[in-house]
């Protein structure tokens, strides 16, 4: 590895810095104009480009019918949903100001969104929150992004064009019984737009002090009847973070990504879709070192769908997904994963809707080891066996009773059973009242049973063949209600029993080296959530939202675990979020969010409060221009990391953004 230098070829490191950014933001300018000119126009009787979101312009009871698919695997409103849901809108992450999907997420109070680094976020719901979160299943139009390595999700590579996003669904708590293992304490579901719904040119431009530059171009057309298409491409270069004395910690991420989506529909008997995505991208990783990351892949997904009655229907999706992630001197892993998913839905009588489903995974790792860690094997290949059925029973007086189970065979654990019981109570469209009874696994992975790290030749932790799935056991209750028009308040309340969870304990008691992973640590958690939306005034709304969380560890009497749990996540109790959306005359809008998160106990990181703006001009009706300013309380605040004076913090930081729509 090359230290920096002071200077190099007679150049400092500023002048270096300012040279790298122009070349970035000049290979973003040419991304675009090559998609421009590659891309046909559309024709001269097609109808104009779309406007922005109509989002917008919905009430807040209309917000609540919005159709989500996340808790049933159909679709039904979000205000009868018997689960703790959140929806974010396009409209919404428009408005919020944010520029990259962890941004976006931090909206939701009821998730845990914190940044350790340039390059990596800790994000969970209901705890356990770490930079390898492992209890949380993210998906992105149906394809899980959660990698088999550690169960969690690598965010630095997450980018989509949030132009796309139509929602994001946010389920906390347990979603085991339809998308199976690893939907532990939450699901979050990204689903892009149609391609019908994306038609015309949409560009965007921007840069700031910490988003230092980003460039994206999109095209949607027809492809005769019935079909419609988009192609995209974007880049951007975001800036390092700093360090406790104000320094750089020399981080950033840099990346581009292009791909296409292609619609078919056929004529209200069901259709097809098929889209893909492909990106690289480089992430600094160290202070003084400056050997970036290398982040490759790419994805292609077909989706058929029939539509045999109103509420009867099949869908076959068929995905691959290939992913590469250098450290050079450190870690190397190529992945290659298929996954073949079919479901059908069947009412049986007047009272009852039945969907169940099969599917098969497959996924093929290739690990390059180094003298500090090392996958043994450096090659896996893994098949996942699953099957689900989830029965809705309308019974007598507003009530309705859902029972399912998740059935995964797999090669660490062999046959797991997911369980759930939900029951909802809905007098009318403006009351629900929800409890469920559920359990769910977290699966072990290649980090639980192959690592091996090592220090002089030796090693200290291992993981271990034994491992054992962690199990949940989860109860839940909600109300949501709308007392009256342009006022919704939900909240939700839940207890979780945890067993054998991970723990570290000495391969030889009382010696001390090396370690091994165990299923010795167990837990109890509890919380309460809540959110209340106002239509305050035709021009005005306001979102609150708060979350408190607790949980109490105990460690078997037969461990030796010295950390009694602390590895396992560093959650904060109380979490707050205030939102303000203002249509100003003339096109403006003023938009505001205040978040509020408390001290992390182990290690310690302070609570903070933190305040985004963003002022908004639709200067036309294809021309936007908004001013965002994000972290405006604090010059700089860490959000995660053990104490430090290499512990990383979150600047203050502002850009500007041109949106134009042809």
């Amino acid at each position: 590895m090359r230290p920096v230098q002071s200077g190099e070829g007679g150049r400092s490191n500023d002048e270096r810095e300012l040279t790298l950014r122009n070349a970035h933001l000049q290979e973003a300018l040419a991304l675009c104009v090559a998609l421009a000119t590659a891309i046909p126009a559309r024709g001269q009787g097609e109808p104009p480009a779309p406007q922005p979101s109509e989002l917008k312009s919905l009430s807040i009871e209309q917000l609540m019918d919005i159709d989500v698919t996340s808790v049933s695997r159909r679709s039904e409103p979000v205000s009868g949903a018997a689960a703790a849901i959140t929806v974010i809108t396009g409209e919404d992450i428009r408005r919020s100001g944010a520029n990259n999907l962890p941004d976006a997420l931090r909206i939701a109070a009821g998730l845990e969104v914190a940044q350790s680094n340039g390059n990596t976020w800790a994000i969970s719901a209901r705890g356990f929150n770490t930079t390898t979160a492992n209890k949380l299943l993210v998906l992105i139009d149906g394809r899980s992004i959660y990698t088999p390595l550690f169960s969690g999700v690598f965010w630095d590579v997450q980018d989509v064009m949030l132009e796309d996003i139509d929602r994001i669904e946010i389920i906390r708590g347990p979603g085991a019984t339809l998308w199976g293992a690893n939907a532990v304490n939450g699901v979050i579901n990204i689903l892009t737009k149609s391609s019908r719904d994306t038609q015309g040119r949409l560009a965007t431009v921007g840069g700031g002090s910490e988003e230092r530059g980003f460039a994206s171009f999109r095209q949607g057309g027809k492809m005769g009847e019935g079909t419609t298409y988009r192609a995209y491409g974007k880049y951007s270069y975001r800036d390092s973070l700093a360090l406790a004395d104000g320094g750089s910690a020399r981080d950033p991420l840099r990346r581009g990504q292009a791909g296409f989506r292609l619609d078919r529909d056929d004529t209200g008997n069901g259709g097809l879709t098929l889209q893909g995505d492909a990106y690289h991208g480089l992430a600094g990783q160290t202070v003084v070192v400056r050997d970036d990351t290398t982040l490759d892949g790419a994805n292609l997904l077909g989706r058929w769908t029939r539509t045999y009655a109103e509420n009867s229907g099949s869908n076959l999706q068929v995905y691959y997904d290939y992913t590469h992630r250098q450290i050079p001197r450190w870690f190397e892993e190529r992945r290659h994963t298929l996954d073949v998913d079919y479901q059908h839905r069947w009412p049986v009588g007047p009272r009852q809707d039945l969907v169940w489903g099969a599917g098969y995974r497959i996924t093929h790792d290739q690990v390059g080891n180094s003298p500090g860690v090392a996958f043994l094997p450096d090659s896996v290949t893994e098949n996942l066996f699953s099957a689900f059925a989830q029965d809705e029973i309308a019974l007598p007086r507003h009530l309705r009773l859902t029972v399912g189970s998740k059935f995964e065979h797999n090669r660490w654990t062999g046959f797991e059973a997911q369980p759930s019981v939900r029951f909802a109570w809905v007098p009318d469209d403006r009351r629900t009242l929800w409890a469920a009874i559920s359990r769910a696994v977290r699966t072990p992975t290649r980090y639980d049973e192959d690592i091996v790290f090592y220090t002089s030749g030796l090693p200290i932790l291992e993981g271990s063949s034994a491992f054992k799935s962690e199990a949940l056991l989860a109860y839940e209750i909600g109300y949501r209600v709308q007392p009256r028009t342009g006022l919704l308040v939900d909240f939700s309340t839940f207890y979780n029993v945890y067993d054998d969870l991970r723990s570290y304990e000495p391969a030889a008691p009382p010696a001390v080296f090396p370690y091994h992973f165990a299923n010795k640590l167990n837990a109890r958690t509890w919380g309460l959530e809540g959110r209340v939306s106002w239509q305050a005034a035709s021009w005005w709304r306001l979102h609150a939202a708060y979350a408190y969380f607790d949980k109490n560890l105990s460690l078997d009497p037969t461990s030796y675990d010295p950390t009694d749990g602390t590895q396992e996540g560093n959650d904060p109790r109380s979490r707050a979020v205030l939102r303000s959306l203002m249509d100003l005359p003339r096109g403006f809008e003023l938009d505001g969010t205040l978040r509020y998160v408390s001290r992390l106990p182990s290690p310690v990181v302070p609570a903070y409060t933190e305040l985004d703006l963003r002022l908004g001009w639709q200067a036309s009706e294809r021309l936007e221009l908004s001013l965002t300013g994000q972290n405006l309380l604090h010059a700089r605040h860490p959000e995660f990391g053990p104490p430090s004076p290499l512990r990383e913090e979150v600047q203050r930081g502002a850009y500007g953004k041109v949106t134009w729509r042809f």
